[in-house]
């Protein structure tokens, strides 16, 4: 077995870099973090490789600065999988690409069956990868050698799995789509934050009154704080259903809430002052949230269309069933040719008059990309057209 070593001093880098330098061809670059463990997304083992310099591995919190990195390899092609997920870690690190080749997301737009990475290798180039560790504590220190193996493998064929990926989307016809997903990638800004995040509490459903929901609130506020602070994961401290059974259990003292035996979690009894401040605080709080997050702009779901706008759901079921056959035609999932909320959305409010040309501007300005419109746009002011024909000759239209 290949003995891997971290690098985690400035000379290790220096050697790093200028072996780099000397490779040729695109950089394959993936990030272990260690979600589930802790609570920042940081990474904390970079790994790249590039033909003719080798498998390197880096210990960002050791290395610190990643400056002549990004500057040895920063103009290349990196290749990642799955990149969105990976880049906001690299950039942190300040190591940001100019461009990608994206092979999760090549592999969906060909119309893969399966995209994991693992799958990917396998089905381009035949071999099998063991991912016993995609879920492990990348904070670990130190690494055993089975993990950085892993993580080695990740990258070291990642450069023969895009040249087979670039081959194939060259024979169906689909470089310059993937070049529009994989720009469209680089260029994603990041969601804002969530108005309400404490609503994503997992059971909040079972949760009545909105006294109870201040305290849900206060709660999840005083766990996200401590976690934030102790770099642990929420749920590794107190789990989400340990917080609603607290919640449901309705505790009047601080003792009752010590002996709620599904209040659990590493922390559930030692910051049981904190937990329970969080209590009298959601008790004492003025500003009660409603039962329901706010709407803002948001359109019904779907299945409510036929009785709230008959006709936005005859557009909506006419132009899914186009897009569904497009999409099976070109041999991609109907979410990669256009996602179903973009659908939505227009079938919601189509703009007037309708064309194709209209259809395609209202889709652009709500983020589709120029492939997706020339290969939809027609094809859903069609269905539109024929949705309203199709509606006026009824009889109930016709009396």
């Amino acid at each position: 077995m290949t003995e891997y070593t971290v690098i985690t001093d400035p000379a290790g880098l220096a050697d790093a870099v200028a072996a780099l330098s000397a490779g040729t061809g695109p950089v394959a670059v993936d990030v272990e973090r260690a979600s589930g463990f802790r609570y920042s997304q940081r990474a904390y083992l970079v790994q790249v490789f590039r033909r003719g310099s080798g498998v390197f591995l880096f210990d960002p919190p050791a290395v610190g600065a990643f400056e002549t990195l990004q500057s040895a390899i920063g103009g290349e092609e990196w290749v990642l999988h799955a990149a969105s997920q990976d880049l906001p870690s690299l950039r942190e690190l300040g190591l940001d690409p100019v461009t990608i080749f994206d092979t999760e997301l090549a592999a969906r737009l060909l119309g893969h069956a399966r995209v994991g990475l693992g799958a990917v290798v396998e089905d381009t180039l035949g071999i099998t990868l063991a991912k016993a560790h995609s879920a492990s504590d990348w904070s670990t220190r130190p690494l055993p050698q089975a993990w950085l193996e892993y993580a080695a493998l990740d990258v070291e064929h990642l450069v023969d799995v895009r040249d087979v990926l670039a081959a194939e989307l060259s024979e169906q016809g689909k470089v310059e789509f993937a070049a529009e997903e994989f720009s469209a990638v680089l260029q994603r800004t990041p969601k804002p934050p969530r108005e309400d995040p404490w609503r994503r509490l997992s059971g909040l459903h079972t949760v009545r009154g909105r006294r109870a929901l201040a305290v849900a609130r206060e709660l999840w506020t005083a766990r996200e704080e401590y976690a934030r602070g102790e770099d642990v994961a929420p749920g590794r401290l107190v789990p989400d259903r340990a917080l609603i059974a607290a919640l449901i259990a309705d505790p009047q003292s601080k003792q009752e809430l010590a002996q709620v035996k599904e209040f659990t979690g590493r922390a559930s009894r030692s910051q049981l002052d904190r937990w329970w401040a969080a209590f009298e605080a959601g008790r004492a709080a003025t500003d009660l949230p409603l039962e329901r997050a706010p709407g803002g702009e948001s359109i019904p779901p779907a299945r409510a269309w036929s009785d709230r706008n008959p006709a936005a759901d005859a557009r909506l079921k006419a132009a899914r069933t186009v897009v569904e056959a497009l999409a099976e035609q070109l041999q991609m999932p109907t979410e990669n040719l256009l996602t179903p909320d973009l659908l939505r959305r227009v079938a919601w409010t189509p703009p007037e008059p309708l064309s194709a040309a209209s259809i395609g501007d209202a889709l652009a300005e709500l983020g589709a990309r120029p492939w997706q419109i020339a290969q939809t746009a027609q094809s859903i002011a069609d269905a539109f057209v024929h949705s309203v024909q199709t509606a006026s000759s009824t009889p109930e239209s016709a009396s």
